[in-house]
């Protein structure tokens, strides 16, 4: 069977060491995934292309220092990185919303303004990205259920149904399903606040 290309983990050693064309190699293995996400989020060509940019210049300074330890999660903390640039292109934005100076100003227009709240949404979806991605690592019962009860919002006796399994089944099943969460999430010091 033939070998896989280089993986990212050999790529950032190759780098590090001094490869130049290594990161030209993870760059262009993950240039389309980190690009569509920022642009998901600024729906602005230029500004995407100013942050993709960005962090890539945060991930060659973070690799050059020795800040890096790698666990063979190198493009999910590259979106780590990303995400985090996004956010301080908002916070840095004029995020007020521009009124005309008339006599009919009234301060809750500026209050319910959903651009106020981009922020917020781009954490939003970080969060329920990364739960996504926690919960595809559970074994597949205990996913199943999960699923049905948070996502589809089956009770229990539905799942037991659908599943052919026992009430009291189902109910374990969920029970590890988010116990095995607890682990993963203590385990790489995941954060999970919107």
């Amino acid at each position: 069977m033939k070998q896989q290309t280089n993986t990212d983990a050999f790529l950032v050693s190759a780098y590090i060491k001094g490869n130049e064309s290594a990161l030209g190699e993870l760059i262009t293995r993950h240039k389309q995934r980190i690009y569509s996400f920022i642009y998901s989020k600024v729906y602005d060509r230029d500004i995407s292309e100013d942050i993709f940019q960005d962090t890539f210049i945060k991930v060659i300074k973070t690799l050059k220092k020795g800040g890096y330890n790698e666990e063979g999660k190198f493009l999910p903390w590259v979106m780590r990185i990303a995400h985090n640039l996004v956010i301080d292109h908002f916070r840095k934005s004029n995020r007020m919303p521009k009124f005309e100076n008339n006599n009919d100003f009234n301060i809750f227009s500026v209050l319910s303004d959903s651009s106020l709240n981009a922020e917020k949404q781009i954490i939003k979806g970080q969060v329920e990205e990364d739960v996504r991605r926690l919960i595809e690592e559970l074994p597949e019962d205990q996913k199943e259920v999960l699923i049905m009860r948070m996502y589809k919002d089956m009770s229990f006796k539905e799942i037991s149904e659908q599943t052919g399994v026992s009430i009291n089944t189902a109910l374990g099943r969920m029970r590890y399903a988010l116990i095995n969460l607890r682990k993963v999430i203590d385990k790489h010091n995941i954060i999970l606040t919107n």
